[in-house]
């Protein structure tokens, strides 16, 4: 499907994004380049000097991320990280100061506990409230950073993303979203008002579990150059191969997202009826409680279902009697993953809590091993 006001459909757009203009004889996605320096007579001009600072492969992958986060945003710009902790660490640490307030929430990323120790520790007043119900629109007064995860990991609640950025932008707030559940195909954050989107490019934007990555995305040029002085101060960069094989991955992007997303969801309306079963959680289940938020301001919902079974003992069986799912953590491969999320700790989850990555499997062998292995757990 064509969008009439920012141009081509997702597919086409993940396909070409990023491309270089073509060239007879030369590849049509140029391999990484590896350099720790680059030729540089005279006075230190031009965007290539030394390998923390910039790199053509980063160039490319930033400016494909940019055209699926940003379509038409001419004013907007994206970095690349080593991973979605350092792109997160990033606007987190380049945006505030001791005495500032940032408002996280309460249900997101396991390690944002470890993240709020540490903005505590240089002076940083943290407030915390869940994503559900647009909480965190309470503690807003006096803020500098609102920091905003929808879907949040794994609760899979939802915020409405506009409301939220509007009655910050009022009390002169900055607002960042964690983009990695959704991608940039489910939902756009700057289009619905945010200052940066920011996510985890292992996830689902890569897809193979195979590439630690991160970036951000932002439309002010003055937030964006903290954001960058940031990256050459701590060196958080990815490796050439690691770009490269970013880049490449993208352009399958649509197609994997689609495939999990209408998987996901059949495997939540198989999960429905099972007695077993509580808090079952897919955003795009008409009866889910964030499903009318959520259908407002995401085109797709995502490629994770989250359940809880009755007993530790019980979801352990579960994740053994499964023959098509890898027991792992991370979220988004084309490889479906399981876990017990409660084994981490840091999650505000039951000890039978599992956090399930529905990858590109057919999706009748999928939900037939998921129910098959419900039913042996019972045993």
């Amino acid at each position: 499907m064509t969008d009439a006001v920012t141009g081509p459909g997702d597919g086409t757009r993940a396909v070409r994004a990023g491309l270089p203009d073509p060239v007879k004889h030369e590849p049509t996605l140029p391999g990484p380049v590896f350099a720790a320096y680059y030729h540089l007579p005279g006075d230190p001009t031009g965007p290539y000097t030394y390998g923390r600072d910039e790199n053509p492969t980063w160039t490319s992958l930033e400016r494909a991320i940019g055209e699926l986060e940003a379509p038409g945003q001419d004013g907007a710009e994206t970095l690349v990280f080593a991973s979605g902790m350092a792109a997160i660490s990033a606007v987190l640490f380049s945006q505030l100061r001791a005495g500032d307030a940032v408002v996280l929430p309460s249900d997101g990323y396991q390690v944002l506990p470890l993240v709020r120790e540490q903005l505590e520790e240089y002076g940083i007043e943290v407030r915390t409230a869940p994503t559900g119900g647009n909480a965190q629109l309470d503690a807003l007064d006096g803020a500098k950073l609102l920091w905003l995860e929808t879907p949040s990991n794994p609760g899979l609640d939802v915020c409405d993303i506009q409301r939220l950025a509007a009655a910050a932008h009022a009390r002169g707030c900055l607002v960042a979203v964690d983009n990695t559940l959704a991608t940039p195909l489910g939902q756009r954050p700057l289009e619905l008002g945010t200052d940066f989107s920011v996510a985890s490019g292992t996830k689902q934007l890569t897809g193979h579990g195979d590439i630690l990555l991160g970036y951000v995305t932002g439309g002010d040029a003055s937030a964006m150059a903290a954001v960058r002085r940031w990256r050459k101060i701590v060196g958080a960069i990815p490796g050439p191969m690691e770009a490269w094989l970013a880049h490449r991955s993208i352009a399958t992007l649509q197609l994997r997202v689609d495939r999990q997303n209408a998987t996901a969801l059949a495997l939540a309306e198989a999960l429905r009826d099972r007695d077993e079963l509580t808090q079952l959680r897919y955003p795009g289940l008409p009866d889910d409680p964030s499903y009318k938020i959520a259908s407002q301001q995401m085109r797709r919902y995502g490629c994770v279902v989250s359940f809880s079974l009755p007993t530790r003992a019980r979801a352990d069986r579960f994740l053994e009697a499964l023959r098509l799912v890898d027991e792992a953590t991370s979220f988004g491969g084309v490889r479906s993953t399981a876990e017990r999320r409660g084994r981490w700790g840091g999650d505000a989850v039951g000890e039978g809590f599992i956090r399930f990555s529905v990858g590109a499997e057919d999706p009748g062998d999928l939900v037939a091993d998921v129910l098959r292995a419900l039913d042996e757990s019972a045993r």
